[in-house]
């Protein structure tokens, strides 16, 4: 059966005002990602990116270039992050410039990433920018207001209902109220239902998905292997262990170094779910652009090793039906986390040579 692969979207490569009272006028992704700067010897740093440019969003020709090279090497459609604040939202011009225009002419869907907005992408978690707070009128209007957007053409469906994603689920008070809500006033509003998914960070999850009112799970890859979730995987002891070793050395004391391939042996050798997870890979990650402190780097990454892992994950999935056959790859863009297919001046192309070799093998 085919598998379908969605590349996640950052659509932050643009200014806005927040943005601009926030860190400084004209401040857009690129604005990290240039100053990066190589810590050790071989480091691959700054990211910078080579077909694409330093692109701007809000010009429709960007968005048009993005989805005409992702289709050219086989990847089936986006996930946009949505960033909604109690009716603010956040990120959107693109979005909302994509919905009005109709072009490009490309699959997408949504993930909502319903953290608050701080200052994390400087090291400083606890300074809120804008609060994320919950309550069930507002999940009500949210849900609503995504309506027209569902209805678009090119908005992902299964089983003729829009696929919608929410990043953190442990965040919502009542989570199995809030998606009883949107289900109810989908059908509601005519549509056959949701096709409702979460990113599943838990290297053991403690939860099924229909435990959450979900349909299934999105293996979300790296970012469960953080300092504060090692306690969560001692039962794989040799990532344990793979993790004890792989301390930041005397000369990065200050950040997290761990082996590219190392991290995939060990995510590989966690055992397998008994529920419906789509599987997830990335093709590197370096956030030193954004972090000072605290940097998480995965080093020796490379196309070579990615493609083998994407092959492998190929191998080895079989979809649910022949609609739920997604492979979510983390993530199309994300520069300054030195996490993105797009070719920059080191890799060209490489990287989406090699997931189309995975996808067509």
């Amino acid at each position: 059966m085919k598998h379908r692969a969605l590349a996640i979207h950052l659509p932050q490569f643009h200014p806005f005002p927040e943005n601009d009272a926030w860190w400084g006028k004209g401040f857009t992704e690129w604005t990290n990602t240039t100053k990066a700067k190589p810590l050790f010897e071989e480091h691959y740093q700054p990211h910078l990116p080579a077909d694409l440019g330093f692109y701007d969003l809000r010009l429709e020709e960007s968005l048009i270039a993005q989805a005409d090279l992702a289709k050219e090497y086989g990847i089936y459609g986006f996930c946009f992050y949505h960033y909604w604040f109690n009716g603010k939202r956040l990120l959107h011009t693109p979005i909302d410039n994509m919905l009005a225009s109709g072009k490009p002419d490309f699959p997408f869907c949504f993930c909502w990433a319903n953290e608050n907005w701080t200052r994390r992408w400087d090291g400083h978690d606890d300074e809120v920018l804008m609060k994320q707070d919950y309550d069930f009128e507002d999940d009500l209007r949210h849900i609503q207001f995504l309506f027209p957007t569902f209805e678009d053409s090119r908005y992902i469906r299964i089983d003729n209902k829009p696929f919608f994603i929410v990043y953190r689920t442990e965040l919502f008070p009542d989570i199995k109220k809030t998606t009883t809500i949107w289900r109810n006033a989908a059908q509601k509003a005519g549509f056959d239902g949701l096709y409702l998914a979460y990113m599943d960070k838990e290297p053991f999850p403690k939860h099924r998905p229909e435990d959450l009112g979900f349909d299934a799970a999105i293996q979300f890859c790296p970012t469960f292997i953080r300092e504060n979730m090692v306690e969560q995987v001692r039962q794989a002891e040799t990532f344990v262990q793979k993790i004890r070793n792989k301390k930041s050395p005397k000369r990065l004391p200050e950040h997290r170094l761990y082996d590219y391939q190392e991290m995939i042996s060990a995510i590989q050798q966690l055992p397998p779910v008994d529920f419906k997870r789509f599987p997830g890979i990335f093709p590197s990650w370096d956030n030193t652009a954004r972090r000072k402190v605290n940097a998480l780097i995965f080093k020796d990454a490379s196309p070579y090793i990615y493609e083998k892992w994407f092959k492998t994950i190929v191998a080895n999935f079989t979809p649910y039906s022949e609609e739920e056959n997604f492979i979510f790859i983390n993530a199309w863009n994300e520069w300054a986390e030195g996490n993105h297919l797009e070719p920059c001046q080191k890799w060209g192309r490489a990287y989406l040579e090699a997931t189309q070799n995975a996808l067509s093998n």
